[in-house]
């Protein structure tokens, strides 16, 4: 048990709990589940209060989340490389549009699962306000994905065309997720001592 505690405890640090823009703080504020929170008001730099940690760690989808942001990771990685290669070279259109699909369907499924994991912890499903602007870019990948299945799905643009607007979605994708680096790593920067080495 104390080895499994510490597996999850390694990959809530990895990823800072929640790999998708969701996850925010507030003091004072009135969860449905776990009653009011009351702990002192967070610092600029802090994203969670001490009850907030306590929910964050106690749910089963931080796990889940700590284990799509790689997934997800990964196969942006794999996609990217195949659409390159068939601009590049005009071959491997099929692999390239199923990478692009499965792409988009995990994106789907760590922003829900996202959502429910931000409402066991701070009681809000979107647009929490540490990482406000997090969401917003956010959702501008999930449109940009979702014009990608429309478009493949309708014929609306041609197959290269499709693959550009893949590329974009997947240029917002990362600018999202430095978004996230940036901010999680400022906020374990501005942890305490006593706390660093502990799981966010």
């Amino acid at each position: 048990m104390l080895l499994t505690h510490r597996i999850i405890d390694r990959l809530i640090d990895s990823v800072d709990a929640c790999p998708w823009p969701t996850l925010a703080c507030r003091s004072n504020f009135d969860h449905p589940h776990h009653g009011l929170d009351r702990s002192r008001p967070l610092k600029s730099n802090e994203l969670y209060t001490p009850e907030q940690r306590r929910r964050r760690d106690n749910t089963v989808w931080t796990l889940v989340q700590g284990i799509l942001a790689p997934v997800q990771f990964l196969v942006f990685l794999v996609s990217l490389a195949l659409v390159i290669n068939f601009l590049m070279t005009g071959e491997g259109e099929p692999a390239a549009t199923a990478s692009i699909i499965v792409k988009t369907l995990v994106l789907y499924t760590i922003m829900i699962t996202g959502a429910i994991w931000e409402n066991e912890v701070y009681g809000q499903y979107l647009f929490a306000p540490a990482f406000y602007w997090e969401d917003v870019v956010s959702f501008l990948v999930l449109t940009l994905h979702t014009a990608y299945l429309y478009a493949m799905w309708t014929g609306a643009l041609g197959i290269e065309a499709q693959m550009y607007l893949a590329l974009a979605a997947y240029a917002t994708y990362v600018i999202n997720a430095t978004q996230f680096v940036l901010k999680l790593r400022a906020a374990r920067l501005g942890q305490p001592a006593a706390h660093m080495g502990t799981a966010r």
